[in-house]
């Protein structure tokens, strides 16, 4: 037989065509008319009553980020009586680009939302069937979203259009259709099975009789079907292909378990207040499509898009509570937003679940179970501890697919955590969060699954995202065709929770994955936008003050607990925590928005605090010191406060060009190049650089990543730099050692300090900085031979390799560290600590003579011009130190205290006696504050942070009735590494464990 496969193939395509030409047959022009909003979006009601005027097919609107309403109205033909007919309409829509540019949310004359349009659904349904005459009145809420970025197209080059300011007010997009047309609801059947025959055939091997029988089906239906009348012969055509279409799939076949969903980013390349009409948009979609499609099951993460919809659309939120009764419209995450997990502190990622399973359980009665989180940019060896003690039980990514060097070998594990924690995990295989249901996806799952023969099943989500829009009618079309048919994997709607259960209890014996889950790629969002980082890290601890001290003042003074404030509070940082927006991956607006929400958040949370101390002080001449970091410093006690001064800085001295600090413990000499060229540890008599080391060596690297820009920092970087040695000044400076530099368009100006009977070597940097596509970073040649390095992350700290032996340990040649690392060797130690940063590499590189050398590098800031072509430009105030002689609870000691300075106040009492004491240092106090419920409850957060079992003895100097643990909700839970001893607690840690304590308080 002659090989027609290429013919039949080519037929089929072009047979498609007209055939979708053919899907509406009759067609009526409806007339339109618009009002553009001045300034920001409106309220429904507003757009309602507007002063419309016409508007033609061909006519331009929407300039960057503005809204225009449509007013549609039109009568239904009498001569359409019986059949099915819907209104289209196409506003410039590139169905290539759905979710990334212009959208529109359509409402009835009386308000209520119909449904959102976008690209891939551009229809409104008017009946089926009509009556015929029916006036049909329509109005379109659209939004003129600029395409950044090529619409996922991947196009890096600067664009001004990712600001109000710089955007420009040319109109971006065109009317291109408005009518009312019959639906052929056969002919679009027909499209259907076509293409999902189509689609199935091409990913079958030519030798594969499945792919021939497929063909030779497709091209009977074609020979009936009549291209002069499409729609009076689709029934017979269909007729020819119910056969393939009913051959079911292999008993081998893999088996899918999709579950719709719409991945909507937070904030990305559109601003938060178009992500609340996003969710509006995608989530009236679903709901339209369930009363059509009720075995449609939907997940929707993040409790805040919920939360936006109750406030700003609360009738489709009445409707997605209704269909969450149902158990069809499933929320997972428990989590506030799909936030990043590298750089957020371990309090705010505990808050995460707290905040997002709160609202799902007070608003629904629902315990999420499933932590979803497809897109974030690698997942701390903190999170399973942390999904654990959230009462969650699973966890689902598919970006780990993304690495650039080695593939995971997993799709099905057990991810083991710090502490031990094992979460079982999935990775869909199909590679997406939203799938079309392509044949070519579908296939891909099964192929690319790794673990065949032991596990048969994966999970796809499926439906347009990452703007929105959600599944379709399409999606759900094949859906039904490829539940069981040959040569497919079968796929079936399940819930998220229905799949992982029998997924787990399939795969009893799933291997083990050890530690963080490391992206290889989108290593650059440990540095841009260096501001929000900034922002963020400073929310953090200043929200543990507020909470401590508004705690201490309520049980020691009465004063009344700030609850609505520091709910409101903590929920704005959990949504920056978004992973597009704390990872600097995002226009603009987007970081423009940010930093002035932390300006606000640390003007009302330092006034929070000052209330509080206030409180605590009383009115008089003595010098309080306040101490919010969980460690005795200075003479304050931990969570406390006590009356003491503390000396200033050390003041420099000359010795010949070079100038010296030195205290009791270290000898500092900066030399004429305003270089740190030694640092000698007198209690340990040994000098802390390499030889012809130097520490804080500002290095300036060319930063060109081939593709994304604000995401990645490729290795090449490393190829070319330059050593910033060329100084314009080095001068004394109260308490310090001043450097001015000038490089390129931007000034730095450092001030290099020794605290006064401190250990640590203190560097603060003012920098205005105008570079473009530079990597600036700070670094420390340190005489100690270290294999690995030890970095902070949230609860705890892991260690990862300062060498390159395999491609994994390659991989990491930029890592992320909270607020410090730490790298030794046995009986020394040194640490770096900072108050902002958080990327850094750490290598080792052979010396002269033997020996190697341990460099450990700062990436203070970058310049990526896309998606935000001036981030990071401007002033900027960083500060890092280096602590010689440390080991790791000396790190632990120094982060908290870097970034937690004492507060000094004037008042009448002596000391203020922290709330709670523990007599081990290793066991780190990471949050005290009041119960969520209102109770007045302490509720103490612990953890051990040195990685070792420890005991420790938590005394409480309050009263109260009893104390037990709890988990991330403060709701009672089993815990045997708690016992009570009169009024304390006895703790018995596994290495990073983290307990959180319950102290429910006698009434005054």
């Amino acid at each position: 037989m002659h090989d027609d496969h290429s013919l039949m193939e080519g037929r089929l395509v072009r047979s498609l065509q007209r055939i979708g030409d053919s899907v509406y047959s009759d067609r009526v022009a409806i007339e339109l008319a618009g009002w553009d909003v001045p300034g920001e979006p409106v309220p429904v009601a507003q757009g309602l009553t507007a002063q419309y005027t016409p508007v033609r097919v061909g006519d331009r609107w929407g300039p960057p980020w503005s809204t225009t309403w449509f007013r549609l109205r039109g009568t239904v033909p009498p001569a359409w009586a019986g059949r099915t007919v819907e209104a289209v309409l196409d506003i410039g829509f590139d169905v290539l680009r759905t979710g990334f540019h212009a959208e529109g949310m359509v409402y009835d004359p009386a308000g209520e939302p119909v449904k959102g349009l976008n690209p891939r659904n551009q229809w409104i349904r008017v009946g089926a069937p009509v009556r015929g005459g029916e006036a049909v009145e329509l109005y379109v809420e659209a939004a003129a979203n600029p395409l950044l970025l090529g619409g996922g197209g991947w196009d890096f080059r600067p664009s001004p259009l990712g600001d109000l300011q710089t955007c420009g007010a040319q109109p971006l997009y065109r009317v291109e259709r408005a009518e009312l047309a019959v639906f052929e609801a056969e002919v679009w059947q027909l499209q259907q099975d076509l293409e999902v025959l189509g689609q199935l055939a091409a990913e079958l091997e030519l030798s594969d009789a499945r792919r021939w029988q497929i063909l030779y089906a497709v091209d009977r239906a074609l020979d009936r079907l009549d291209v002069r009348a499409i729609a009076s012969t689709a029934t017979a055509a269909r007729a020819e292909l119910a056969g393939v279409l009913g051959a079911p799939a292999r008993a081998s076949a893999h088996r899918i378990s999709a579950v719709g969903h719409a991945h909507i980013d937070s904030a990305w390349l559109w601003p938060v207040r178009e992500t609340v009409r996003k969710v509006a948009r995608t989530a009236s979609n679903v709901t339209s499509l369930m009363a059509d499609y009720p075995e449609l099951i939907y997940a929707m993460s993040s409790a805040q898009q919920f939360a936006w919809l109750k406030q700003h659309c609360p009738e489709v939120y009445a409707n997605v509570a209704e269909r969450v009764r149902e158990g069809r419209f499933v929320p997972v995450g428990g989590m506030w937003v799909e936030s990043d997990t590298n750089l957020p502190g371990g309090e705010a990622l505990a808050r995460q679940f707290s905040h997002g399973k709160r609202f799902f359980l007070e608003e629904f009665g629902i315990e999420t179970t499933v932590v979803w989180l497809p897109d974030s940019f690698g997942y701390s060896a903190a999170l399973p501890q942390l999904v654990a003690l959230s009462n969650s039980t699973w966890f689902l990514t598919q970006k780990i697919s993304w690495n650039k060097t080695n593939r995971f070998p997993h799709h099905s594990f057990r991810w083991e955590g710090l502490d031990g924690t094992r979460i079982f995990t999935h990775f869909p295989p199909a590679d997406t969060y939203g799938s079309e249901v392509s044949g070519a996806e579908v296939a891909h799952a099964a192929r690319n699954f790794s673990d065949k023969g032991v596990a048969g099943t994966s999970l796809l989500p499926f439906g347009w995202g990452d703007g929105g829009g959600g599944p379709t009618r399409e999606m759900l079309a094949r859906v039904a065709r490829l539940r069981d048919l040959d040569g497919s994997a079968r796929v079936s709607i399940e819930a998220p929770a229905d799949f992982f259960a029998r997924a787990e209890a399939e795969y009893a014996d799933a291997p083990v994955w050890v530690g963080e889950l490391y992206l290889e790629m989108h290593r650059g969002t440990y540095t841009s936008q260096a501001r929000t980082k900034q922002g963020n890290r400073r929310s953090e601890h200043l929200l543990r003050e507020a909470e401590l001290w508004c705690a201490t003042a309520a049980v020691r003074t009465g004063a009344e607990y700030p609850y609505p404030a520091l709910d409101r509070i903590w929920k704005l940082v959990l949504l920056q925590q978004f992973h597009d927006i704390l990872p600097g991956s995002s226009i603009h607006w987007v970081h423009r928005e940010a930093e002035a929400n932390y300006a606000a958040v640390a003007a009302e949370l330092n006034d929070l605090i000052a209330s509080a101390q206030r409180a605590l002080a009383g009115s008089g001449p003595r010098q309080l010191m306040f101490n919010a970091a969980p460690h005795a410093r200075d003479g304050v006690v931990a969570l406390g406060a006590g009356a003491v001064t503390v000396p200033p800085g050390v003041e420099p001295s000359r010795d010949g060009a070079d100038w010296l600090l030195e205290n009791e413990l270290l000898r500092v000499r900066i030399d004429t190049r305003g270089l740190i060229t030694s640092v000698l540890d007198l209690a340990a008599g040994r000098e802390v650089l390499a030889p012809g080391g130097a520490g804080n060596l500002l290095q300036l690297h060319p930063d060109t990543p081939v593709v994304f820009d604000a995401w990645d920092i490729d290795k090449f970087y490393r190829h070319t730099g330059t050593d910033l040695v060329d100084v314009e000044s080095v001068t004394p400076a109260d308490g310090g050692v001043r450097v001015v530099r000038r490089f390129g368009e931007s000034m730095i100006t450092q001030v290099v300090s020794l605290p006064a009977g401190g250990k640590r070597v203190d560097v603060d940097c003012h920098i205005d900085w105008h570079e473009s596509e530079m990597l600036l970073k700070a670094g420390f040649d340190l005489d100690v031979t270290a294999g690995r390095s030890a970095a902070e992350i949230q609860f705890g700290h892991v260690y990862r390799p300062t060498h390159s032996n395999t491609s994994w340990d390659a991989a990491k040649f930029e890592i992320c560290a909270h607020r410090w690392v730490h790298v030794g060797e046995p009986g020394y130690g040194v640490a770096v600590v900072n108050d902002s940063t958080y990327g850094h590499d750490v290598t080792r590189h052979a010396r002269g003579g033997g020996g190697t050398t341990t460099v450990v590098r700062l990436s203070l800031l970058r310049a990526p011009r896309s998606p935000d072509p001036v981030a990071d430009q401007g002033l900027h105030r960083l500060r890092y130190a280096l602590i010689p002689g440390a080991d790791i609870l000396d790190a632990v000691r120094a982060g908290y205290a870097f970034n937690l300075p004492l507060r000094e106040l004037s008042g009448s009492v002596e000391a203020v006696q922290p709330l709670v004491t523990v007599d081990n240092d290793g066991v780190v106090v990471e949050s005290v504050k009041l119960a969520d419920d209102g109770s007045g409850d302490v509720v103490v957060r612990l953890y051990e942070a040195l990685g070792a079992r420890a005991r420790a003895r938590v005394d409480t100097h309050f009263p109260h009735s009893e104390v037990h643990a709890v988990d991330l909700l403060e709701r009672r839970r089993e815990e045997a590494a708690v016992a009570v001893e009169a009024d304390a607690a006895v703790l018995a840690l596994r290495p990073f464990q983290i307990v959180t304590l319950r102290f429910p308080r006698h009434s005054a």
